[in-house]
């Protein structure tokens, strides 16, 4: 079974990519395999099946981002870039007016 995630990188105003990754994205390995990568690393994957600390295992090919008006939790675990580096943001305290928990 699949620990699925996003990674919301802020590209404008108002806009954030969220990039899918398709497993290992429970945050005790996700936030150390983030560490080395930079924000423009993720965007340039676009589609990732698992990130490591020494590569990225991308999609070929990949599907374009959705972009949203905010960092928003789809699936289990959301990271975003902040104050330079990787966090877990509270999928609670970021989803969608109105949505089901």
């Amino acid at each position: 079974m699949s620990t699925r995630a996003q990674i919301a990188i802020e590209i404008g105003p108002d806009q954030w990519a969220h990039i899918y990754c398709h497993f290992d994205g429970y945050p005790l390995h996700m936030l150390p395999a983030l560490a080395p990568w930079t924000p423009e690393d993720i965007l340039a994957a676009k589609e990732i099946r698992q990130v490591r600390a020494d590569a990225l295992d991308c999609f070929d090919p990949p599907r374009e981002p959705p972009i949203l008006p905010r960092p928003t939790c789809q699936l289990c675990h959301l990271y975003v870039w902040r104050d330079g580096g990787w966090i877990e943001l509270d999928p609670e305290a970021h989803a969608p007016e109105g949505a089901a928990q």
